[in-house]
Parts: structure tokens; sequence; C-alpha cells
């Protein structure tokens, strides 16, 4: 039986030999530094020493050895002629239909993007626009993820800025991050040998790697090998998973009424409805959402078209080409009942709301109460119901929040909101109530305390970037969220009572990280709906030693509540902080499509 050894020689043998191709058949203009520089590195088991000359494969001829690279009982067969036509130059296609690389590996419609843009910039592939979002189509759809595969990794699509930690393989994770998230990796499916290959790439286009991350010295396994075996078996090309929805999967039946909720930093919560048709192709949607922000009463509608890939994924934008364009990326779920995901926009993507929509089937939908919290001996205290389909001209026995909770009175209402008077006893327990209206219910719609024992900043950490001059700022918005310690009046267990945003004035105070540190003076200032806004990027002038606008600062969220709690604020105020980053523009992206205009680079 062959060895394991055996099997890793034969598997760098195979990807020296697949790799010939990849930088030669790319046209790049610094394909000769690249080369030059990949002589220059020391080998490393798992990846090729050294590309084959470029004279090796004349004219970007096809691998003639590249079917090697796979396991003869995996890949999946292309059978798109519009992917034939285009690739087949470079990736041979065997007597299964299989095509070297793209039949062995799974991605998402981002995933898959990046690959076509990747191949037009470097490997002078000719798509038009049309020609390339076809492209995506069908290998997102033929070659993408279950849903189970992609929840891990929903973070990457929606474009969330997290303090993701990838607990299967620390040292793993800490090879791969140097230059990109863990959610780019994990959002992917492919053969051994195809991470092998990945890796090669990666040397091949970024020579740096091996001091980054890739090597460590010594003559032991090296991280890039320990990341191969890995990825291998954590993500291989075929799942139980994916088997299991590629049989079933199909175009989701979305046309009709959702009804929305979110949640949108620096704003609040927001409800509303989304109206879906279906548009040109069979999984293409158009859509209009039309909701409130619940504490301002500002009103906003927006139009919509989407794609939903493999069945599930989501992925649009609304207003299209005006200033307030916002992408969409969302999960439909199994049932279509559910739809959920996020809408952002900003240079990095760092403004809009998560969303939630519920699909109306003709009954009511309760989509939330505003205020979400109420204090105990409240009186008349107004509150509004939002949803669709809400009864016409309920009386307040008609609305249920349970113990301790009562409806006074019904003040005025449509379909789409009622606004009431509700008191609350002053013995009310403390927690959540479910709200039971027209035959429609809501858990957890109002929550019940006894004070505010303290508060939060959301998130506890965040990372802005300077700009304005050369490169777009990034900002970062900040909430205060208020909370109760619960029935046990311990902080930060279990019973804790969340109670939503709750007002704040906002200041900064010097994170100091070093002797005499003076960044608050400098890295920018928070708006009074707690959105930091960063300096210009620089030099500065007026800064010892000419430096960047970059600092740490503590971000403090004081609580400036109602009256009722202003005796307890006068003894002890509330407040909070959390720690902000502001670091430099984001110089470089790997995206090798957007290009380098002489003189900077630009993200």
């Amino acid at each position: 039986m062959e060895s394991e050894a055996s099997k890793r020689d034969a598997a760098a043998g195979r990807a020296r030999k697949a790799f010939g191709l990849t930088l030669p058949a790319a046209g790049l203009a610094i394909g000769v530094a690249v080369l030059i520089a990949a002589r220059t590195v020391p080998s490393i088991p798992g990846v090729p020493a050294t590309p084959v000359a470029p004279d090796r494969f004349p004219n970007g001829a096809a691998w003639s050895h590249a079917t090697a690279a796979a396991d003869e009982h995996e890949g999946y067969p292309i059978e798109s002629e519009l992917i034939i036509r285009r690739c087949q130059r470079c990736h041979e296609r065997d007597d299964e239909g299989r095509m070297t690389r793209i039949s062995y590996e799974r991605k998402t419609p981002e995933g898959w993007q990046t690959s076509v843009r990747r191949m037009v910039a470097l490997n002078d592939v000719s798509l038009d626009p049309d020609e390339a979002r076809e492209v995506v189509r069908y290998l997102a759809n033929r070659q993408g993820l279950a849903p189970e595969e992609l929840e891990p990794g929903r973070f990457e699509v929606e474009r969330r800025l997290i303090d993701h930690v990838y607990e299967a393989d620390r040292d793993v994770e800490n090879t791969c991050i140097q230059c990109h998230s863990m959610g780019r990796v994990i959002t992917q499916r492919r053969t051994r040998e195809e991470w092998e290959l990945l890796m090669a790439t990666h040397r091949g286009l970024y020579p740096l790697v091996d001091f980054q991350a890739f090597q460590s010295g010594g003559d032991g396994p090296q991280p890039v090998d320990e990341a191969i075996d890995h990825l291998s078996e954590a993500f291989p090309l075929e799942t139980p998973e994916w088997s299991a929805w590629s049989a079933s999967m199909r175009t989701p039946r979305l046309a009709g009424t959702w009804a929305l909720s979110g949640f949108e930093p620096g704003k609040g919560r927001i409800f509303g409805t989304v109206e879906i048709e279906p548009a040109d192709g069979p999984d293409e949607f158009r859509s209009i959402a039309s909701y409130t922000y619940a504490e301002s009463g500002d009103r906003v509608r927006r139009s919509g078209q989407s794609i939903v890939y493999t069945g599930y994924q989501w992925r649009g934008r609304s207003n299209p080409g005006g200033a307030d364009e916002l992408r969409e990326v969302m999960t439909v779920d199994r049932g279509w009942q559910e739809i959920t995901g996020r809408w952002f926009t900003g240079a990095y993507d760092e403004f809009g709301p998560d969303v939630t929509l519920t699909r109306v089937s003709g009954g009511p939908v309760v989509s939330g109460v505003y205020p979400p919290a109420l204090r105990a001996g409240a009186e008349a205290a107004e509150v509004r119901v939002h949803g669709v389909n809400l009864p016409a001209n309920p009386s307040a026995a008609d609305l249920d929040f349970g113990p301790g909770v009562r409806v006074e009175s019904v003040v005025s209402g449509d379909a789409s909101q009622l606004t009431l008077n509700v008191s609350v006893d002053a013995d009310a327990p403390v927690g959540g109530r479910d709200l039971f209206v027209g035959g429609a219910s809501l858990a957890g719609a109002l929550q019940v305390h006894d004070g505010i024992d303290r508060i939060e900043v959301s998130p506890g950490w965040g990372m802005a970037r300077i700009g304005g001059a050369n490169f777009p700022k990034g900002y970062q918005p900040f909430d205060a969220i208020g909370w109760d310690d619960g029935p046990d009046g311990e902080p930060d267990t279990e019973d804790d009572v969340r109670l939503g945003r709750v007002p704040a004035s906002w200041s900064m105070e010097e994170y100091t990280a070093t002797f005499d540190d003076d960044d608050i003076e400098f890295v920018g200032a928070l708006g009074p709906d707690g959105v930091f806004i960063p300096a210009i990027d620089g030099p500065n002038e007026n800064r010892t030693g000419s430096r960047n606008n970059v600092g740490d600062v503590w971000v403090v969220a004081t609580y400036t509540g109602a009256e009722a709690d202003a005796e307890m604020v006068a003894r002890r105020p509330l407040r909070a902080r959390g720690h902000l980053i502001v670091t430099v523009p984001l110089y470089l992206k790997f995206d090798p499509w957007q290009g380098v205009p002489t003189g900077r680079l630009i993200p």
C-alpha cells in the first residue's frame, strides 16, 4: 500500500507540474519579478520549489498532466458552453467533462466572482459583464456551499467586523490571517490537491508570504504543510451537507409581502415591509422596501434587484447607482419563511442594518415594539406596536402583554402600527413579556425592568481609518445599551435583561499606550449619535514627528436617561467605555484587477 509520505511526494510533484502554467499564462506585467522572487525563496514541502520557465508552455497551452492533480473519483463536470469556450484555453477538460482547477473547488458567489476577476485581470480572459455574471451564477449554483457549510462564515460575506476565533486549529488560523480573514478560507471547499495548488498560487503571486506565514524555519513540518493537512480534512470538496443540499436545491418562491425588522448601529430599530416579485430570470427578484426608524420616525423607501444563488444566497442592491445604494447579503431559510442578513454601504462596509424578513401569509405579523422596555411602575407610557396586517380597530383588551402589564387604551393605529398607552404594575416581575394580538404573537416583545443598573458600549471595540485626502474615511458607529441585572441583582449572569439602546452623551478618553500619549488630540471626534468621525489622513505636521492621525482612545458613553432615573444617576452616573483603534487607510488590497496607478497604491 502506498505510504502517506509517498502520496504527499506525488502530490507535491503534481502541484509543481500544474503550477508551471500559472504565471506564464497570465501575461502579467509583474510576472518576471514574481518568478525571480519565487526562485530566491527556500523550498517548502507541499508547494513547488521553483516555477517552470515561461517557454515551458508556449501560447498558454493547457496543462498536460493537471488531471492527475485531483482524485479520480472527485470533481464536477462543467457543462456550461460559455465556461468551456472561455476557459478551456488554460483549464483542460477530461473525458468526464471535468476541467482542471475549476471542477475541484466550491465557493460562495463572492469567491467565484473573485476568481473570475482574477482570470480577467491576470490571464487575459475575455468576458463581457453579462458573461462574467453568467459564469459566477453557474458555478455558484453548481459548485456552491450548503447552508450548513456557509453558516460559520456568514460574517465574511455579510462584511461584519468581528473578533472571529477559529477554534479548530489556532496555528492554521494564524497562518492564514496574516493577509486575510479566516472567513475567506472557511467559505471554500477543495480537494487536497487544490488546497496545495492554492498555496502554490499564493507563493507565486505573493512571494513574501513565505516569510510572513508559510515557513517558520527548521527541518520539521512547516506552517504551510500543517495548513494543507488541516484544510483538506476540515474543508474537503465532497461533504454530506452538500450532497443533501444539491440533491433538492431549487430557486425559492419568494414573491409576496415580507415583514421587516432590523437594527442599524447608530440609529436603532427599524420596522416595515419588503415587497418581492419575480424579475427577468428564474432566480432574479425585484423588491420594494418601506420602513421606519422607530426612534426618529424617519421613513425610507428603497427599490432593489437581486439574485438568489445556490437556492438560498440572496445577493442584491437597493437604490442601485444612487448615493444611498445598499448592498444586500442575506440567507433564505429552508422553509422560505424567513430571510436574514445585512444591508450595508460605506468605503469599508461599516454602515447599514441587520435585517430579518418574515413572510406574511395573510394574517397579522408582529414585527416589534418600541420602546422595547418599560420600567415597573410606569403609567400610561406610549408604546408603538409595529407589524403587518395588524387589526384595524382593536380594543385595549385585544392586546395582551402578560402579567403586570396593562394596555390602558389604543390611541391610534392602522395595519402597520398601533399606538398604545401602557401601564406597568410597581411590583411587576422583571423579565420579558410576549405580546399577543389578533391571533399573532411575538416572543419577548417587551422587557420589564426595575431600573437601569448599567450600560455598555457596543461594540466593545471598534476600528476606524483616517482618510479624506487621498483615501476614503472608515467610520465606526457606537451604541449605548442598557441592562437590568435581573432578579438575582448580579451583573453578567444569565437572568440579566437587555433593554436596548438608551440615550447617552458621548466623549473620548486617552487610551494610554505610550509615554506622553496624545492620540485623543488628533484621531478624530465622536458625533452626538455615537458615530466616530476619523481625522484626515496625514502626515500631520502639527503632531510630534509629523505622524499620521492614528492612535487608540476610549469611547465613553454616559447615560442621560428618563427623569425616573435622575436620582440614581445623580448618585452614580452610569458610564461605559469601549476601545477604538484609529488606524491607517487600507493602502493595499490583494485585488489585482483593480490596478495600481503610478505613484501610489489604492484600495
